[in-house]
């Protein structure tokens, strides 16, 4: 069971359960991110439409996405709703579910390795991640992006810190995103081809590929963990070369498609 830092969720939240019982008026469902809670969802707010055999619906075992419209915590669960999601919400909070899934897998994983259990785990480091990055999956990216550091820095303790990122760094592959771009570039000097292949091989790193399109034309790749870090290493990468070339009597420009 995946859990949250708060006892009860909220009117409007997301929840994510799995009906244990179906009656005629209604179906119960055990939600998955709160501790002995249940939702309660009534015949009313199963579908938008009229509802003959709440069990063409829903059905025992079925795992299900519901919007929170009560908390009683008196009676121990959540009045919720099947009809008022769209599609596009329930597959992204099942998506973000099954996330928070791996997320306290790899938190029972570092909690194994030094003879914790998992809510000892939670007690000791599992919650104060939540609190401060949102979710317990952000804190583990972060970590295996970044290092421990990002971990001690919210006081996370010193042996906490070391197994939750040598097991982010073993679990969590970082995305990586590839942009392309092209430069033209012509050196007049009688040693041109020498200083255009200087300039080249001062951009090429391990996130910068070049290849020749047919001279004076070069495609430069960049692949970086987003987006926005992509486009700022293609844009200097161009830069530095295009320097380099006008720095030796050529000239050179940039742009992201390829000319006919």
């Amino acid at each position: 069971m995946v859990r949250m830092n708060k006892e009860w969720p909220e009117e409007g939240d997301l929840i994510v359960g799995t009906v244990h019982k179906v009656l005629g008026y209604g179906a119960f469902a055990k939600l998955e991110e709160y501790e002995g809670k249940e939702a309660f969802i009534h015949i009313s707010e199963v579908s938008s439409g009229w509802v003959k055999n709440i069990r063409d619906y829903v059905r025992e075992n079925q795992k299900i996405v519901a919007r929170v419209l009560r908390v009683n915590p008196k009676k121990g669960h959540v009045d919720a709703s099947l009809k008022r999601i769209r599609e596009d919400q329930r597959t992204r909070r099942i998506q973000q579910w099954k996330i928070e899934q791996k997320a306290e897998k790899l938190l029972e994983i570092s909690a194994r390795s030094i003879n914790k259990t998992l809510d000892e785990a939670y007690d000791e480091v599992g919650y104060l991640i939540m609190e401060e990055f949102g979710d317990l999956y952000e804190g583990f990216e972060l970590a295996s992006d970044e290092g421990e550091e990002v971990l001690l820095a919210i006081d996370v303790d010193e042996q906490w810190a070391s197994i939750i990122t040598d097991v982010a760094k073993k679990n969590i592959s970082t995305p990586e995103v590839q942009i392309t771009g092209y430069v033209d570039i012509t050196s007049y000097k009688p040693n041109g081809v020498e200083i255009i292949i200087d300039a080249l091989e001062s951009i090429e790193s391990e996130n910068v590929e070049v290849q020749c399109v047919g001279a004076p034309k070069y495609r430069v790749m960049v692949t970086a963990q987003d987006y926005p870090t992509a486009e700022r290493i293609l844009r200097e990468s161009a830069e530095k070369c295009i320097g380099i070339i006008e720095d030796n009597d050529g000239e050179g420009s940039f742009h992201r498609e390829l000319d006919d």
